[in-house]
């Protein structure tokens, strides 16, 4: 029985976000398509590892923290991780029919193509985003940032094979030289999962948000926004889920708007609890600048719930949205834009909840995260 290798630095859910939740999903479809596998990364739990449908997870390096305080990934967790990467895979080379290996952080791919060369091990790098050289300078500053750009560059080139999410992220990955075309996943809807959508519209309105504050997310334009849609929609309220280092810009911008009593923050919550906000939205809005994929907003679609995203350069959620079908996508972060879009899907009512969860059935047949799985692994054991 072929064993394959998932590696990535934080496990679900230990740790949340999409890119968690997407190696998760594909460790256990590996194993669902009966293939051992080994999910490694680092220690993020006190007592026991995480437990998964098959898999089994491993720490390779020891527990770190990955951010500062404004939310910037830290280079030394990257290092020490990538080192207990190329550790485990050099003495564990003929272990491994296959590795997956996550290019977030960059180092992963370096370390795990060095320990695994002259093997039979084949090896996929899977590029949950590739970023431009300004969007590196802006994030790491000019020193570390330039380095990134390099090391991004070569870590495509030196990829036997790579995946990714969006088209947006093949065209650059191809830019920077990748050998072979990348395998892109057609979604990444879990197909096992049950989701429970709410098709009637209720009152008052509520605009909901859900994920970590940091600059890219843009979360401190929503208030501006809700003020701007309640000149035409009175009773809207909302409901900003989440925490971060732009949490407090976030509480200033409420205070600004004068909607202490219309905008509530209750910081992040359970499983259970955000699905039944999401369920109970009027619109989901996601005013990021930078996003993967965007796998929040198809979980919006499967509850009914419209969602409203921004257009930007780097963000490749909206490849998801049909305008007037499952949602608006506003040219900018503006209050009267984004208020705009804000009105348009509040306005659509239950017909629009029905267009989106109709959407959301066509996805859950074509865009799931078993189908990207069943690609990925094709390329990592084409002749099985």
């Amino acid at each position: 029985m072929p064993r394959i290798a998932v590696v990535f630095d934080c496990v679900y859910p230990s740790t949340t976000g999409g890119g968690e939740r997407l190696y998760r999903l594909f460790a256990e479809s590996f194993a669902g398509a009966g293939h051992q596998v080994d999910y490694l990364t680092r220690r993020q739990w006190a007592d026991r590892a995480p437990t998964m449908d098959g898999p089994t997870v491993s720490a390779i390096s020891g527990p770190t923290e990955l951010y500062d305080a404004v939310g910037t990934r830290r280079p030394l967790p990257a290092v020490a991780f990538a080192w207990g990467v190329f550790r485990h895979l050099v003495s564990h080379r003929s272990r491994y029919d296959a590795v997956l290996v996550s290019a977030m952080p960059v180092l992963n791919v370096f370390a795990a193509r060095l320990a695994l060369l002259g093997s039979r091990t084949r090896m996929c790098s899977d590029f949950l985003e590739v970023w431009q050289r300004e969007q590196w300078l802006e994030y790491s500053g000019p020193v570390v940032g330039r380095v990134a750009v390099a090391l991004q560059r070569l870590a495509a080139r030196i990829s036997p094979d790579a995946s990714c999410h969006s088209q947006l992220h093949a065209r650059r990955l191809v830019a920077e030289g990748l050998r072979r075309p990348p395998v892109v996943s057609p979604g990444l809807i879990h197909q096992s999962r049950e989701f429970v959508a709410n098709l009637e519209t209720g009152e008052p309105p509520v605009v909901l948000f859900a994920g970590r504050h940091i600059p890219d997310k843009q979360v401190e334009t929503i208030p501006a926004a809700v003020a701007w849609a309640r000149l035409q929609l009175p009773t809207l309220r909302a409901t900003i889920l989440g925490e971060g280092p732009s949490r407090e810009a976030v509480r200033a911008e409420v205070v600004r708007c004068g909607l202490a009593e219309v905008i509530e923050l209750p910081g992040f919550v359970s499983e259970a609890v955000l699905q039944a906000t999401v369920r109970e939205a009027a619109v989901f809005v996601n005013p990021s600048r930078r996003e993967g994929y965007g796998l929040v907003v198809v979980e919006a679609c499967a509850a009914g719930t419209p969602v409203v995203l921004v257009d930007a350069e780097d963000n490749a959620a909206v490849e998801l949205v049909e305008p007037g079908v499952n949602g608006f996508v506003a040219s900018s972060t503006a209050a009267a834009v984004l208020g705009s879009a804000i009105v348009a899907a509040v306005q659509g009512g239950s017909a629009l909840r029905v267009r989106t969860r109709e959407w959301f059935e066509v996805a859950a047949e074509q865009r799931t995260a078993e189908l990207a799985a069943r690609q990925i692994l094709e390329r990592l054991l084409p002749t099985r």
